[in-house]
């Protein structure tokens, strides 16, 4: 397969649609890119490399990326000053979302927050950092369950109706919680895990399937040991002369035209290889092997 270094313009899969119109925010492509992975080991601190961070994400760009996930506690902070560093001033039609509703206490360590005064902060924060007038997307990363839930919605309603933030999503929420949500405003995305082997959020994929809503998948090329040698992913890799992270990511994407992966890599290569999900066609034989195997 020649798609390591495909665009988004040369997708030949004409079968799974390339894009998604997010609500309140427009057409984006399907396949993006998660900023977590450019920041220190536990998700702290300075990369090792920043300059390689730096390239990877003008690279992601280059390869038609239009869409980034990040969020205020990766770092915390410094995933989001380092996009800013490497693609401000932003191309037209590249959407930033971040997120806020954790703090962070040490690498591997994440204290949900949701008091209104900490999720406010905490978006003018990021809208310094990022150094916009109005953020893309803007994602409850938890629902703190000491604070009221519908105070948190509140005040993304809030920020959302003095223009400070253009969409508003949530992250890690059950189907009882997204509706609890659209009471106070347009959800335009759920961020929650979901991939090959957890599925655990299918319910929340169908609803949002059924209503429109971007399904940001995190973790979306973990297959354990589907992947493994011998197994269905590794086989079907070997099948379509693909990697098995490009197999997890075409069945995400012909699983439901919501479906929005975002695989993240401090890697240039692996960027690049992910990036090949693009090219490559699961046959239904495939695709239902691979369904039945999970």
């Amino acid at each position: 397969m020649t798609g390591v270094t495909a665009s988004m313009s040369e997708n030949t899969n004409d079968s799974v649609p390339t894009t998604i119109n997010l609500k309140d925010l427009g057409e984006v492509h399907r396949l993006g890119f998660g900023a977590m992975r450019i920041v220190g080991e536990g998700v702290w601190g300075e990369p090792k490399d920043r300059a390689g961070a730096v390239k990877v994400l003008r690279r992601a760009v280059e390869l038609g990326v239009d869409f980034i996930d990040t969020a205020d506690s990766y770092g915390p902070n410094i995933s989001e000053e380092i996009i800013a560093e490497a693609l401000h001033p932003y191309k037209h039609g590249l959407r930033i979302a971040t997120k806020v509703g954790f703090t962070r206490t040490g690498p591997d360590e994440w204290v949900p927050v949701g008091r209104a005064e900490y999720l406010r902060q905490q978006t003018e924060l990021s809208l310094r950092k990022l150094n916009v007038d109005a953020l893309d997307l803007l994602q409850l990363h938890r629902i703190d369950p000491k604070v009221d839930a519908e105070e948190q919605f509140a005040v993304l309603r809030d920020l959302q109706q003095e223009g400070k933030v253009k969409a508003l999503g949530l992250s890690e929420v059950s189907v009882e919680q997204l509706k609890h949500a659209e009471k106070f405003f347009t959800v335009s995305t759920v961020q929650n895990r979901y991939n090959l082997t957890d599925r655990k959020s299918e319910d929340v994929l169908d609803y949002a399937t059924e209503n429109g809503i971007g399904f940001i998948p995190w973790a979306p090329i973990s297959a354990g040991e589907l992947a493994q040698p011998g197994g269905p992913v590794d086989d079907a890799a070997k099948r379509l002369g693909a990697t098995t992270s490009q197999v997890a990511l075409a069945w995400l994407m012909r699983r439901s035209p919501v479906i929005m992966p975002i695989p993240g890599t401090s890697s240039v290569k692996h960027l690049e290889e992910n990036m090949g999900a693009l090219d490559l066609t699961l046959d239904d034989a495939t695709y239902k092997e691979l369904e039945a195997a999970g």
